[in-house]
């Protein structure tokens, strides 16, 4: 299973793999833009992990984007208007602003509380990057956010899992598991690595090519780049 080629598991959810389907996965971000690398990600592990529901919540402020050229690009607006164009015609996807609607910064422990309040009954699979990883544990209450979900880590291009501090590999000794099974016994408190499916795109990245006038169609959903034309966004 794991030399299943990724185009056939962005397909279809494969039946005989443990359905998830009663828990819900959250992917969060500035979004500044969304691109094809946050949905196909996403749609991979909803894939992988038999999920029928992600819910996609833009930051207001990110608590590790402090310096001037790193807040966001876009106002809180218009990059919610670009996550719910990319949710418009998935069954798959939602918006949800509770971020941006909350003063302050934007603390994944009070999204998490927030969220295990609104759906007590399901277990929250939190998707992460392997470069939020190797972060995790300086988050606002890291531990605490293990208590109310599980993470699942996509891994990305240069961020190989050897180059992992410290601190990153005693906290896989505790908390990482390779069976999906064990996490619909628990609520909360695993770290599982999902396939291996490489997006190497950046919002960085995206923005850089658009204020040089280049094309980023491969990059974006046709109507990303049309809302972003049409506001003159990265320009």
């Amino acid at each position: 299973m794991a030399n299943q080629k990724m185009a056939n598991q962005n397909r279809e959810i494969n039946s005989h793999k443990p359905s998830l389907d009663k828990g819900i996965g959250i992917l969060g971000g500035t979004f500044d833009p969304i691109h094809l690398g946050h949905t196909h990600s996403a749609q991979a592990v909803a894939n992988e992990l038999g999920l029928q529901k992600i819910l996609l919540i833009p930051a207001h402020i990110p608590p590790h984007k402090i310096s001037p050229d790193l807040v966001p690009h876009a106002s809180a607006e218009q990059r919610a208007a670009m996550v719910e164009i990319a949710c418009k015609n998935s069954t798959l996807f939602t918006c949800d602003q509770r971020e941006l609607k909350r003063s302050g910064h934007s603390y994944t422990v009070d999204t998490l509380k927030e969220l295990k309040l609104k759906y007590p009954d399901q277990p929250i699979y939190f998707i992460i990057g392997m470069d939020s990883l190797m972060t995790f544990t300086h988050w606002h209450q890291y531990q605490e956010i293990l208590s109310l979900c599980h993470l699942v880590v996509n891994t990305r291009p240069n961020y190989p899992i050897e180059q992992l501090n410290d601190e990153t590999k005693v906290l896989l000794k505790n908390y990482q598991t390779t069976d999906i099974a064990q996490l619909t016994q628990l609520e909360s408190g695993k770290i599982f690595f999902a396939h291996k499916c490489f997006f190497d795109i950046s919002s960085t990245r995206i923005r850089q090519e658009l204020v040089q006038k280049q094309s980023c169609n491969h990059q974006l959903l046709p109507s990303i780049s049309e809302f972003i034309n049409k506001n003159n966004l990265y320009r």
